[in-house]
């Protein structure tokens, strides 16, 4: 298959494997964060550790925005769904991530009516259709599906379809990312940056990574070849610098007309992560001027504190302090099927990736 079996070829691989043997110095340990989930599961699933020198670390980040929503969001969207007549959309990746004391899943198979959707669009069409009931659309995401969003919000205000909404728990990249390389918990040497979220916002927001604090990146494809000499380019870095490997897809200006579509409608706002907690300037909430579609707003629901499972170490995996397999959670209490944390979950989810492909 043109363009995609080309980026997994083993000749190749093999040739970058070799490369960044020969780049490596064994004295030291390069701890090199992939950011995005995506890069995560596809470095389990092509076996790329076992290409590596054993002084290159791989850690995971907070790339994953379903894992990263927090209980609180859930709780609430599970309280608007039991309200009279209400539907609410969804992508289906959020329907067993567990809130504190339900999921959407078990709300659904309790009665209440939440459906799940492929695009904002699917959302749209069925407030048309149910103009007798709300139709609450769970915005869950980072920069990458943002600007839908934000065009149904747009769509449905100049096409007068008042019953729809968005509880919004949209993020920013960059934000998170600053939290972490400031954190003097993790001792981070790369970072390999999500291609997804670089297609929109470009380059130019990382800047920081490099300037301020001294650390290299380079934006990341999805597949073995990618990855691997993302990894080459980071080691070969004769001084930290934001770099771009993904230049099939991404334009170092991003895309902006998605940009100025979102600034219609969002602003920044802090935002709450799980496991991590408030990062200021790391949410989107929706303006003023659109606040009737602003779900939030609109219901007025009374909410239990928020709980989290305390044994649950979500939190330090998407931080990169831990290992999904450090958690004694993990593959026997916490399983996909019947998971504790949202990491277990999402297709994007470290727990995840290490329970499918990690021979644990």
């Amino acid at each position: 298959m043109k363009y995609i079996d080309e980026f997994r070829s083993l000749t190749l691989t093999k040739k970058l494997a070799e490369q960044i043997r020969r780049s490596v110095d064994e004295r030291f340990e390069y701890r090199y964060m992939e950011v995005c989930g995506t890069h995560t599961m596809a470095i389990f699933k092509f076996g790329l550790r076992s290409l590596l020198p054993a002084n290159i670390k791989l850690l995971s980040g907070p790339g994953c925005p379903v894992c990263v929503t927090p209980n609180g969001y859930l709780d609430r969207a599970i309280a608007i769904a039991k309200l009279p007549n209400v539907i609410i959309a969804t992508f289906g990746d959020m329907m067993r991530v567990p809130g504190s004391r339900s999921s959407l899943e078990k709300e659904r198979a309790s009665g209440r009516e939440i459906k799940i959707v492929y695009s904002t669009d699917d959302a749209i069409d069925i407030a048309g259709r149910n103009p007798d009931k709300q139709v609450v659309f769970l915005g869950v995401g980072f920069e990458t599906t943002v600007p839908t969003v934000a065009a149904s919000i747009l769509e449905a205000k100049r096409e007068g379809i008042a019953n729809y909404s968005v509880l919004s728990a949209h993020k920013t990249m960059p934000a998170a990312l600053e939290s972490i390389a400031s954190s003097g918990d993790n001792l981070i040497d790369g970072f390999l940056l999500p291609g997804h979220v670089s297609a929109i916002i470009g380059t130019k927001p990382y800047g920081f990574i490099s300037k301020k604090y001294g650390i290299g990146a380079v934006v990341a494809g999805f597949e073995p070849i990618d990855i691997l000499q993302s990894i080459l380019m980071l080691l070969r870095q004769s001084s930290p610098r934001v770099e771009v490997q993904y230049r099939r897809v991404i334009d170092s200006k991003g895309n902006p007309l998605a940009r100025k579509i979102v600034n219609r409608v969002f602003e920044e706002s802090p935002a709450e992560w799980r496991g991590i907690g408030r990062i200021a300037r790391s949410g989107l909430r929706i303006r003023r001027e659109f606040s009737d579609f602003d779900a939030a707003l609109r219901f007025k629901v009374k909410l239990a504190p928020a709980l989290e499972n305390k044994a649950c170490i979500c939190g330090m995996v998407l931080r990169g302090m831990k290992r999904p397999d450090e958690c004694k959670l993990f593959g026997n209490r916490c399983t996909p099927e019947r998971p504790v944390g949202s990491c277990m979950v999402s297709g994007e989810g470290t727990c995840a990736a290490y329970y499918k492909y990690g021979n644990i």
